[in-house]
């Protein structure tokens, strides 16, 4: 057990480093920041201090550990540093856990050997987040280092809801199931709500919507993920803003038989170029709003087609959970969008859901209701906080050992 009571929070990307570090006394914020084009000319370290002016640095890190270092110069600065025995743990956002990883996990060598095992199913994301976790083992040896796993608030969906209608064996050979994503967002999400309805997690029923360039939703019963939208991948489910979301798997084979594209091309094509991106070509909610309001058709269909794969989502997922207490909107669109709100909840209040076109305007970044008094189902917006999320499982694991 470590007497520190402050966590450093690490998420690595391919080329991007964010952390921040959590004061687990009452949860607030010492201080954040992102290291920006690592591996590149023009990286930028914007780093933003417990008081005063953000402080920027424009130049090249050659790799993650010259941006880890830099991160930590900036924090002793702050007299926050990586050295400081107020430090308890690190967290890191690790994307895919698999079956293994079903909590936060202490990173020893095996864990860490699995973690990349598991990268032919998250080829873009476990890889910067080993790279990540190696650095911060580097600098701090002696620390305990947490891996959190987006995956891992999923794992309770059941066997009906995880399989897909494949040879079983093919699947379990492969690791071939619905893993879902954002998973920290969906736990802390659906637990804010309990708390800003004022009830128990364990009796309220939700339909979390994470609405943000990458989107997933989830239904929650009693604090237990029963199902969710994302996938094997990230790719499945909801409109995005450059993935495509659902499709026939048969468009695959059509567009490497008959169109002639690489498998590579494909994965591109779905991933890069698709969702709002694909067809208006912006994936900025903010600009196809303005444009579909000016009358662009292409931003209008982009507009519909994201808003109906929600509703279709929300409507599955009603069904799914028989009872829905509330509907939490999150994420960068969920959040800010007041026209996504209103579009996505519009004619549905013989589900018991409606949003009030007042509240529904009014900008905060605080949790609240913005559904009328008199709604069967709360609608609510729900800021996110995944790395507060990470920094209470890593705080609370270091304690039990």
């Amino acid at each position: 057990m470590t007497a520190g009571t402050r966590v450093l929070v690490l998420n690595a990307g391919s080329s991007s480093l964010k952390y921040q570090l959590i004061d687990m006394l009452d949860g607030s914020k010492l201080a954040s920041g992102l290291v920006e084009r690592i591996g590149e000319e023009g990286g930028r370290l914007l780093h933003l201090p417990p008081a005063g002016e953000p402080r920027e640095t424009v130049r090249r890190f050659a790799g993650h550990d010259v941006a880890l270092e830099a991160v930590a110069g900036e924090l002793a600065a702050d007299l926050m540093g990586l050295d400081s025995p107020e430090l308890a743990a690190i967290g890191h956002r690790v994307v895919h856990g698999g079956l293994r990883f079903t909590r936060p996990t202490l990173v020893t060598d095996a864990v860490l050997a699995e973690i990349r095992r598991l990268i032919p199913v998250a080829p873009l994301h476990n890889p910067a987040n080993i790279t990540g976790i190696e650095v911060a083992r580097a600098l701090r040896p002696d620390l305990p280092q947490v891996a959190v796993f987006d995956t891992a608030f999923h794992a309770t969906l059941p066997e009906h809801a995880a399989r897909y209608a494949i040879d079983r064996a093919t699947a379990d050979a492969h690791r071939v199931r619905r893993y879902g994503f954002h998973g920290t967002s969906h736990r802390y999400v659906s637990r804010a709500t309990a708390r800003l309805l004022g009830r128990d997690p364990a009796e309220l029923n939700v339909i979390v919507l994470h609405l943000g360039n990458g989107a997933s939703a989830s239904a929650v019963a009693g604090g237990v993920c029963v199902e969710t939208s994302m996938g094997l991948t990230p790719l499945e489910g909801l409109v995005m803003g450059t993935r495509s979301g659902d499709v026939d798997p048969g468009l695959v084979f059509h567009l490497h038989r008959v169109g002639g594209m690489s498998i590579d091309g494909i994965d591109d094509l779905l991933n890069r170029r698709s969702g709002l991106l694909g067809l208006c070509g912006d994936n900025d909610m903010r600009e196809v709003v303005r444009r579909a309001q000016e009358g662009e058709e292409d931003a209008k269909l982009a507009f519909d087609s994201y808003v109906h794969r929600i509703r279709r989502y929300l409507g599955g997922y009603y069904a799914v959970l028989g009872r829905v207490d509330a509907v939490a909107f999150t994420a960068g669109v969920g959040e800010n969008s007041v026209e996504v709100r209103a579009a996505v909840c519009a004619n549905l209040e013989e589900l018991g859901i409606s949003v009030d076109p007042e509240l529904n305007a009014v900008r905060s970044r605080e949790a609240r209701t913005v559904s009328p008094s008199y709604s069967r189902v709360t609608v609510a917006v729900v800021p996110t906080d995944e790395e507060l999320e990470i920094a209470q499982q890593t705080f609370a694991l270091v304690h039990e050992v």
